[in-house]
């Protein structure tokens, strides 16, 4: 009877998160659809997370495509299918490593510092003091960071799946001798439309989710400076896991059949 008691108690919390986010989401979305809209706000954070996450991601997606087309040498010269590995490179580069390492960066960068940046404003009372101001902190604090993690995902993985695949042409023509003019060939060759388009979607579903659950966790701190750092280590976790639930469902919805 105590396990399943304790199952229980876990589920329930379980169900009283899930409830409590739904909320959250909710309360935001339709504070977010009238004024007033903080557009500085907004273009603050259009910068944070698109233009000073683009070094981390840059790097990341070029040493990304450079390994892929090492390993893919590797593994395709024993079947003697080298051929292949432009058309293997830009199709992982833009269905899955692209749009995934991207959300992961930017998780890992951005949504802990918002929920350590609205934590510490809710620990320290100042939402509160917004609140008395007549500022709605979902509309100042909460929906211009979701607002700019929806708009700039799709664009840091644009980035990344061009750096990603330029990377691995790097490798390809100067380290295994790939003719440069032939590998641009094959890669254009067999990329399709839904392949970019498939990624930006996952961006943008990655981007609404990180913002959405860096704001949630900090919102809802308490307890001080350990309350803080609990809720940015959830808000990375909780981001991180649900990339990669989500990564798997958004592929089966466009490519299985």
């Amino acid at each position: 009877m105590g396990f399943l008691a304790k199952v229980g108690e876990y589920f329930l919390r379980f169900l009283a998160v899930c409830g409590r986010l739904t909320l959250f989401v909710l309360t935001s979305l339709a504070h977010g659809v009238c004024t007033p809209y903080y557009p500085r706000q907004i273009l603050r954070q259009l910068i944070d997370i698109g233009y000073y996450s683009l070094p981390v991601v840059g790097l990341t997606a070029t040493f990304t495509g450079m390994v892929l087309a090492l390993q893919t040498h590797t593994g395709f010269a024993r079947f003697a299918a080298e051929n292949s590995i432009p058309t293997v490179v830009v199709l992982s580069v833009t269905r899955e490593l692209g749009p995934v390492l991207a959300g992961l960066m930017v998780a890992g960068r951005i949504g802990a510092a918002m929920a350590a940046e609205i934590g510490t404003m809710r620990v320290t009372e100042q939402i509160d003091a917004l609140t008395v101001l007549s500022t709605n902190p979902y509309k100042y604090l909460v929906m211009p960071r979701i607002l700019a993690g929806v708009l700039m995902l799709p664009v840091l993985v644009l980035i990344a799946d061009i750096i990603g695949v330029f990377g691995g042409y790097l490798v390809s023509t100067y380290t295994l001798g790939f003719n440069p003019a032939n590998y641009l060939h094959q890669t254009f060759d067999h990329l399709e439309r839904i392949d970019v388009v498939s990624g930006l979607v996952k961006a943008a579903v990655f981007g609404f989710l990180i913002t959405t659950l860096g704001c949630y966790h900090g919102y809802h701190s308490k307890g001080g400076a350990q309350g803080v750092g609990a809720a940015t280590t959830n808000a990375v976790v909780s981001a991180s896991i649900m990339i990669l639930i989500l990564n798997y469902l958004i592929t089966a919805l466009f490519f299985h059949s």
